[in-house]
């Protein structure tokens, strides 16, 4: 493997690494042990670069690959190539900057340079924008040398086929759009379009296929590689799963995402509070295991070691065209955006699971897709669609991978937003932040916003550029960023 398939294998790595963390932060799992330092909305800086994943492959890993591999593929009049170089360094830019806030991208690869400033979010985004636009441009070209043949030798997302790539850069710029909502400029209509450009079904996903032959081609979800052992799903996703948040139904995606504990009742941690690990009502692991990962566990859903995890799905698009089009004030089209998106990530969650391979899961039978789709849990009439019950949606089918997007979603809406018209209902239904005595010391009261640049990288090597942005303060992870700032 090598060129782009070398990229890409980074980037799909990098996401659940840091999801270990980021995960937290946006409650899909909790430690079992009460207090842990990220349930707390806390950090830990050190040598050991946790949460940094994202930094070391944009800046390392990628780094001048990708700028080698683009100016070739240039030289030699690739478009097809270039379009997806674009494409990674947009992906880069998107994932670091809704991590971390104001990152280095004009003076990232300045060989001339021993220390790097850094850019303000505002600048980041526009460069996002503009290499989404480059993407564009060149994967609609069809002159030159370009060639499926030739990159679907190291394609392992798309197998060369240039068409879907341009759909992901289309999707991509429709997500990167969408988190401008707490801005004047933010533009519906923009997003919309985007998303209509993008992926038309489920047979378009972005999705990384693990080999599982060995423990570096195990998907890093999976008990084989046992980095998840000690958490445990969220009461809050629970609930939006068992009936709670959606008008009393019970979700058929519940028993196919979560395992039962040995009762036969589903149950969730809170976080900063210890978890049961015994006993007839402790929550199994994400795996349905008590406390052990272990070779050859079959996991479910994307938890397998041979599983396909999504960079990018047609679900997750439709909620975001569905958000979109309920903040224009097109409620039908929300509506509409919203039930397909349900439906295709039903399926979803059927395609993953029959990967899998798990003996204790079934699928979701085409009659209880359509019970659930009839139900109570989903509006008939478009103006009783609220915006919280899209975003909870949304965060139901991007649980257990999109670890990055589902915490942007959250501070998009500062966690404990209201929703439009209510003086007592929180967008995100159910969420709560750990009480003030429960959060790291460091935050002063505060939640969580970013995660500090790279330990080894910036600490040591650019430290007094760090503090030109307040980077070495104790409370400088829960500094709002500019992107969710109201203006």
């Amino acid at each position: 493997m090598d060129g782009t398939g070398l990229l890409l294998l980074h980037g799909c790595f990098a996401a659940p690494i840091d999801g270990r963390y980021v995960g937290k932060y946006a409650q899909f799992w909790s430690e079992v042990t009460a207090l842990d330092t990220w349930d707390r909305h806390g950090y830990l800086y050190s040598a050991s670069d946790p949460a940094a994943e994202h930094w070391r492959v944009v800046y390392f890993l990628m780094g001048y690959n990708l700028n080698d591999m683009m100016r070739i593929s240039e030289s030699e009049q690739r478009w097809d190539l270039l379009g997806i170089g674009h494409v990674f360094k947009a992906w880069g830019w998107l994932n670091l900057t809704v991590l971390q806030g104001q990152i280095i991208v004009s003076q990232a690869f300045d060989t001339s340079r021993k220390t790097f400033d850094y850019d303000s979010q505002e600048y980041v985004y526009g460069e996002i924008i503009k290499q989404l636009d480059l993407a564009i441009t060149n994967l609609q070209r069809t002159d030159g040398k370009v060639d499926a043949a030739y990159i679907g030798a190291n394609d392992i997302i798309y197998n060369g086929n240039r068409e879907k790539w341009l759909k992901f850069a289309y999707g991509l710029k429709a997500m990167a759009l969408n988190h401008f909502s707490n801005k004047t400029t933010y533009n519906p209509d923009a997003i919309i379009d985007a998303v209509n450009k993008s992926f038309a079904s489920n047979a378009d996903d972005a999705k990384f296929k693990y080999t599982g032959l060995a423990n570096a081609s195990k998907n890093y979800l999976s008990p084989d590689r046992g980095n998840f052992t000690s958490v445990r799903q969220t009461n809050f996703f629970l609930k939006t799963l068992n009936g709670t948040q959606f008008n009393g139904v019970v979700d058929p995606r519940l028993r196919r995402l979560i395992f039962p504990a040995t009762d036969g009742g589903f149950y969730g941690g809170e976080a900063t509070f210890a978890v049961p690990t015994t006993g007839n009502t402790a929550p199994k692991t994400i795996w349905g295991t008590n406390n052990v990962s272990g070779i050859d566990l079959p996991g479910n859903y994307v938890f397998n070691a041979k599983s396909s995890v999504p960079w990018m799905t047609y679900a997750q698009l439709q909620f975001i065209k569905a958000e979109a089009a309920f903040r224009k004030g097109d409620k039908p089209t929300a509506l509409a955006a919203y039930k397909n998106g349900i439906s295709a990530h039903i399926d979803f969650v059927n395609t993953a699971n029959a990967e899998a391979a798990n003996s204790a899961i079934t699928a979701i039978t085409a009659t209880e897709k359509t019970a659930f789709l009839s139900s109570a849990a989903i509006p008939t009439d478009a103006n009783n669609l609220k915006l919280g019950d899209i975003m909870l949606q949304k965060y139901i089918a991007q649980w257990g991978w999109a670890f990055n997007e589902a915490w942007t979603d959250l501070r998009r809406y500062h966690y404990t937003d209201l929703e439009p018209g209510s003086t007592t209902d929180q967008v995100f239904r159910g969420f709560q932040i750990p009480d003030q005595s429960r959060l790291a010391t460091a935050n002063q009261g505060k939640p969580v916003y970013r995660i500090r640049p790279r330990y080894n990288s910036e600490w040591v090597w650019n430290l007094e550029t760090l503090k030109k942005i307040g980077g070495d303060k104790d409370s400088y992870h829960t500094d709002i960023m500019w992107i969710f700032e109201k203006n």
